[in-house]
């Protein structure tokens, strides 16, 4: 397909909304910082250790039943919800100093068949909180090893200043999403982590694009300046970003209302870094790599000496 440069008539000023959009991710990023340091994340039972219990209905279950006959049984805080089927349910428990943990299960599975002769007990499991912590740091780990793999990729790959706009962009977007799990208290599991590393990989796919294109222009644009050139390039840009988000969108939207509670927070941490990581490959990646001053002279291939060229001539 041949390449065609858009003139710079047809193009969208993006960057001329680089600074309110500096400001509002400026603030942003301080609230969710703010609200992780006093709020700090709704740790879920993989984290903070816990019991899950599986049990089926072979009738059907009635989800809020299940909940008051728990209340019932001094269980007031377990979480209910469907798992795989409408017959099958997830029950998780944090831990409680009152009652021994081995027996937690027993405990629950005895509640509910006081209530419902017919409820069959699938399997008991315990996550102490020595695992939840070993997962909390490594998941930590996973997020940092991450973003240094992509910091030197896209420097070897570009240039350094697109290294620290994708890393800059990949962090605003981390953070953010953390900040809004924070500030809601939505539970955070290890489907949100890895909803977290996916949402890493998508955003830094879209900035890999613009990046690509701007220096593709730096090099075919003859005249322009670096503003003109970097409008131009999220401006081809921008049909590719909609669709690529649009669709992926749809799809989130299903599992986010139709995919249960058992994938709702990874759904919700997807769909926001989605919406946050197109913005910020925009408005973070390029502005940063703005910032930092890349110019043509940046990005042009270096110049191979012919042999015999500085020979003098006979």
């Amino acid at each position: 397909m041949k390449f065609q440069i858009l003139k710079l008539k047809e193009t969208v000023d993006f960057m001329k909304l680089r600074f309110p959009a500096l400001v509002l991710s400026t603030i942003l990023i301080l609230g969710s910082i703010g609200s992780l340091a006093v709020n700090q994340l709704n740790w879920g039972l993989d984290f903070t250790g816990g019991t899950e219990i599986q049990v089926s209905y072979p009738s059907g279950a009635n989800l809020e039943k299940v909940r008051q006959d728990l209340a019932g049984a001094n269980f007031p805080d377990a979480i209910v919800q469907n798992f795989g089927s409408s017959q099958d349910v997830l029950i998780r428990i944090a831990i409680r100093d009152d009652l021994p943990k081995e027996k937690i299960g027993d405990f629950v599975v005895e509640a509910l068949k006081a209530q419902d002769s017919s409820v069959q007990m699938e399997s008991i499991s315990f996550v102490g909180p020595s695992i939840g912590e070993e997962l909390t740091e490594q998941g930590g780990l996973a997020m940092l090893v991450a973003l240094i793999c992509i910091l030197i990729y896209v420097a070897m790959r570009f240039e350094y200043r697109f290294a620290l706009g994708s890393v800059s962009a990949l962090l605003h977007d981390v953070i953010l999403t953390l900040g809004l799990f924070s500030v809601l208290q939505l539970e955070f599991d290890l489907t949100v982590l890895a909803a977290l590393l996916a949402v890493i990989g998508y955003s830094l796919n879209d900035t890999i694009v613009v990046s690509d294109r701007i220096r593709e222009n730096f090099r075919k644009v003859r005249k322009g300046t670096p503003i003109e050139i970097i409008n131009i390039s999220l401006t081809q840009t921008l049909n590719r970003t909609i669709v690529t988000s649009l669709t992926t969108i749809l799809v989130l939207l299903a599992l986010f209302f139709k995919g249960g509670a058992l994938i709702h927070g990874f759904a919700t941490a997807l769909l926001f870094g989605v919406v946050i990581g197109t913005y910020s490959s925009v408005y973070i990646a390029s502005s940063v790599a703005l910032a930092l001053g890349i110019s043509k002279e940046d990005l042009m291939p270096p110049e191979v000496e012919k042999e015999g060229e500085d020979l003098e001539p006979l």
